[in-house]
């Protein structure tokens, strides 16, 4: 087997490289020649005390990961592949009460309760609000920009929907959804300068949503509502969420049910309007196929991480004990094994077994139905109302070493 052709001190985390581009090269050279690699780092440049993690970079081997939580979990280094180099463990084994870093059983309790808020029925009843505030988001827009104006598409469209539907399914008043985009920001971006957050002010800003959420369960605790907090703390039946654990739910939701909806929705766009045929196509045909395409595409996540709980093998490498494990969904989304023609952009896809909400497994994502209704029902509305949107700028990436982000989209309206 040929030795990847990959620079001496190559790293798939690294912030610098995805604040340029997803590097897909890369990936493709791994999954031909040395699907499981080891990747060296500097001690503690992630904020972890070893000397590196295995890239897994395989469709397969990213889902065999994903659905042995008994070989490789969640819980001992979190999900999270790279902190900052002077994050504290003691901060890190905190993030171990977010539903996200948890493994069974305890995680298998805390979801049981959690998804009541995503069954079938309760995002059939969100659909028709989601569908109005869509148009209306779309409308403002275009309203704001006028005839031949632009807009950043990020600000005024991508992160609106997403954060009024977590408001909506929640409770929380829709005048306070710029607190949880601001405070979710602060949460992701202490790797990129030009936001000057510091993980301190990351962790402040992840305090503030805790505290939020957590005055939240307390007031529907004492006066119960017909809402799904009520339904989370304070119903009798099934077990409730203690209000620090709706409050960490609530701060998983802030970026797992905003950041990651958010940047597909921006790639999404960003795909259409550098592939014109098949946004002409999907403003014909407006494809049900069209929001898996998009999240496969952009992938909004690049990686999460596991670490073994005991020696194993993985793609022909021996794992040991306390290895971290990265599992690369932009490499397993791109892989050909699994997808014709992985490279081209195509929302009539079908089959699409992307692995964009997880690789299965205890953690595939609680809210992918409400994520698709999301990006269909932003792009309806986007194809009624402005149907010759057009880019005005190339996007503006966010510095990180596991999001990929887009910071800024500037596109004008006719």
């Amino acid at each position: 087997m040929p030795c990847p052709a990959l620079p001496d001190g190559f790293d798939f985390t690294d912030p610098d490289l995805l604040h340029h581009r997803v590097p897909l090269p890369e990936f493709a050279e791994l999954r031909q020649a040395e699907p499981v690699r080891w990747i060296p780092q500097p001690a503690n440049v992630a904020g972890f005390q070893d000397e590196g993690y295995w890239a897994v970079t395989r469709h397969a081997d990213v889902k065999y990961v994903s659905t042995h939580p008994e070989l490789f979990s969640s819980t001992l280094n979190t999900a999270i592949i790279r902190f900052g180099p002077h994050m504290e463990r003691d901060a890190i084994d905190a993030q171990r009460l977010i539903l996200l870093n948890m493994d069974p059983p305890e995680h298998t309790r805390v979801r049981q309760i959690v998804q009541r808020g995503f069954t079938p029925r309760a995002i059939r009843a969100l659909e028709e609000n989601l569908h109005q505030r869509a148009t209306r988001i779309v409308g403002t827009a275009l309203a704001n920009a006028g005839p031949g104006g632009s807009f950043d598409f990020v600000t005024e469209v991508a992160s609106e929907l997403p954060l009024q539907a977590i408001a909506e399914l929640i409770g929380i008043p829709q005048d306070d959804r710029a607190k949880i985009f601001d405070w979710s920001n602060k949460m992701i971006a202490y790797d990129d300068p030009e936001y000057a957050i510091t993980e301190e002010i990351g962790q402040e800003a992840a305090t503030e949503i805790l505290a939020y959420a957590m005055n939240m369960s307390a007031d529907r605790k004492q006066c119960p509502a017909k809402d799904i907090v009520t339904t989370l703390v304070a119903a009798e039946d099934e077990g409730n969420l203690a209000s620090d654990e709706f409050g960490f739910f609530v701060l998983m939701l802030a970026v797992a049910g905003n950041e990651t909806t958010r940047n597909a929705i921006t790639h999404g766009m960003h795909a259409f309007l550098t592939h014109p045929d098949q946004w002409d196509l999907y403003k014909r045909e407006r494809p049900a196929t069209a929001a898996e395409e998009i999240v496969r595409w952009a992938t909004p996540i690049v990686a999460f991480q596991r670490t073994a709980t005991q020696d194993t093998e993985l793609g022909g490498k021996q794992i040991r004990k306390g290895d971290r494990v990265g599992l690369f969904y932009s490499s397993a989304n791109n892989d050909p094994e699994v997808f014709d023609t992985p490279e081209v952009f195509d929302v009539h896809r079908d089959p699409n077994p992307h692995l964009g909400f997880g690789g299965g497994g205890p953690h595939f994502c609680l809210g992918k139905s409400l994520a698709t209704l999301e990006i269909d029902l932003i792009f309806n509305a986007i194809a009624d109302a402005m149907p010759g949107v057009h880019l005005t700028g190339d996007p503006r990436r966010l510095r990180s070493a596991w999001i990929n982000g887009v910071k800024e989209l500037r596109v004008g309206v006719d």
